[in-house]
C-alpha cells in the first residue's frame, strides 16, 4: 500500500477511474451482444437498429481511450458483415 499521501490519492483515483471504465466497457459489450443477438434470431429491421445504435457507443469509447482505434474499427466491420449477411 502506498505511504505517501499523493500516492494514496492517486490509488483512490485509479480505482474510480477503473471502476467507471469497466461500466463504460460494460455498456460497449451490451450493444455489441443485442446486435449479435438479433442477427442470431434473423430479425433484419432490429439487427439494423441495434448497429445503429452501437456505432456511436463503439467511438464513443475510442474516444474515452477505453478501446484503441483497431479493436472498435474490427468490431464494427464484424457487425456490420453480419447484419448485411441477414439482408441478402
Amino acid at each position: 500500500m502506498a505511504n505517501i499521501k499523493s500516492a494514496r490519492k492517486r490509488a483512490r483515483q485509479a480505482e474510480k477511474t477503473r471502476k467507471h471504465n469497466m461500466g463504460l466497457r460494460s455498456r460497449m459489450r451490451t450493444q455489441i451482444k443485442n446486435v449479435v443477438k438479433a442477427c442470431d434470431a434473423g430479425d433484419k429491421s432490429a439487427a439494423q437498429a441495434a448497429y445503429k445504435d452501437a456505432v456511436p457507443v463503439i467511438d464513443t469509447m475510442v474516444s474515452k481511450g477505453i478501446v484503441k482505434k483497431n479493436k472498435a474499427a474490427r468490431h464494427k466491420s464484424r457487425l456490420g458483415k453480419r447484419v448485411k449477411a441477414l439482408a441478402v
